[in-house]
């Protein structure tokens, strides 16, 4: 018997009373898929108008990074639209080897990396600088979900279990701190701990291991004194504009003019070489400057909004009995929030200074490359999810 889902779907309210029936209707998810193409365009839209000045000047060419920007979106839709395409069971089998791989690049970046700003993270192939750690935290995500769903009952029962999957972030994390770069790797721990939590691990192992991340995240602060810099800068800035604090004194400058609606989008000041890295870490505070309170809030919906369409596919996934799916679609997530909640607490003097790109949003092509992959993978697993579905009421209607 032939699925009738469409002749329910017409009557008035029929969807009310159906609605496993109104979320299968479609092959995807439209509003996923929207969002993440509206992030895009913003961004190209802004990394535009904040890199024309230091573009100008770096290079002659006012439009050199917007062009470069541009190449990296078409690459990433067409990364998108090929994850798409593949099975997430190719994700479940080739996780390991996945993550070897970023390990892999992450030790090879140590040995032959470029050296920007004192930070060693990049690799040159030609025109292109390839992030690895950017890769890392897709690969740990993956990894992390295979082995949930393969030691479940160990993780809910005995520490040992908890603490396997931490080990492996350990390794990760040495190798991206001496880049260095912490920012990654407190987002790899936050979305880790996510996915415990999701897993059913016990309280009291969670308080353990947020306790002593945060004992290890204050020792690396004090460790360096770059670190220690940003800290006491993001405490009072004011007390050295000129020095340490003067990115983010900049920052909060551009916020301040930008008001309720902003002051018209290419009418920023701060762009003109004021603030260090308008188009890529800071990108938001020249949004902030040109579209104002009411673009920023804006914003901050569409990525409240992605990342909750990420978690409930998870959820979704975890219910009808999809556990990899759900545990990986919950951590990128996970990720997607913290990593925009950290870029916007950073440029609005929230929080430290973290190097952490905006999502979909920064000028950086392994960034935007790896989240479009992310949400790609997303769509797959919702895809697959409603397949499932739509299999099963066609059973209920035999």
């Amino acid at each position: 018997m032939q699925l009738r889902l469409i002749p329910k779907l017409q009557r008035p309210w029929g969807w009310l009373r159906q609605p496993q029936a109104f979320e299968t209707g479609r092959l995807y998810d439209r509003q996923l898929l929207l969002l993440a193409i509206g992030l895009l365009c913003l961004g190209l839209v802004m990394v535009a108008s904040a890199s024309i000045a230091e573009s100008m000047a770096s290079h002659h060419s006012p439009f050199l990074f917007v062009k470069h920007h541009a190449v990296y979106v078409v690459i990433c839709l067409i990364a998108m639209a090929v994850v798409v395409q593949c099975p997430v069971e190719l994700w479940k089998q080739h996780n390991a080897k996945f993550l070897l791989a970023t390990m892999a690049g992450l030790l090879l970046v140590l040995i032959v990396g470029h050296d920007i700003n004192g930070s060693k993270r990049w690799i040159g192939f030609g025109p292109l600088n390839i992030q690895p750690a950017e890769f890392a935290k897709l690969a740990l995500f993956a990894y992390l979900a295979g082995y949930l769903v393969r030691r479940n009952q160990e993780i809910r029962e005995n520490l040992k279990g908890f603490l396997k999957p931490l080990v492996v972030l350990c390794v990760l994390a040495v190798m991206i701190l001496a880049q260095p770069d912490l920012g990654t790797v407190v987002v790899m721990f936050v979305a880790t701990i996510g996915m415990l939590f999701i897993a059913g691990a016990k309280l009291i192992q969670f308080i353990g291991l947020m306790s002593s991340g945060i004992v290890a995240v204050v020792i690396l602060i004090v460790a360096e004194p770059y670190r220690m810099r940003r800290v006491t800068s993001f405490l009072n800035p004011w007390q050295d504009p000129f020095g340490s604090g003067y990115q983010l004194t900049q920052s909060l400058m551009a916020f301040g003019r930008g008001q309720w609606f902003g002051e018209g989008l290419g009418n920023s000041v701060l762009k003109l070489e004021y603030l260090p890295e308008a188009h890529t870490d800071f990108v938001m505070a020249i949004l902030a400057e040109e579209l104002g309170f009411v673009g920023v809030c804006i914003v901050l919906a569409l990525f409240a909004w992605l990342s909750y369409k990420a978690i409930a596919i998870g959820q979704r996934a975890l219910k009808s009995n999809q556990p990899f799916e759900g545990y990986l679609a919950s951590g990128m997530g996970f990720w997607i929030a913290f990593q925009s909640a950290v870029n916007i607490g950073a440029a609005s003097g929230m929080m430290p200074t973290k190097g952490l790109t905006l999502p979909l949003v920064s000028y950086g092509g392994s960034s935007l490359l790896v989240m479009s992959v992310a949400v790609g993978l997303l769509l797959r697993i919702d895809y697959e999810w409603r397949q499932a579905n739509q299999q099963a009421y066609r059973k209920e209607g035999e």
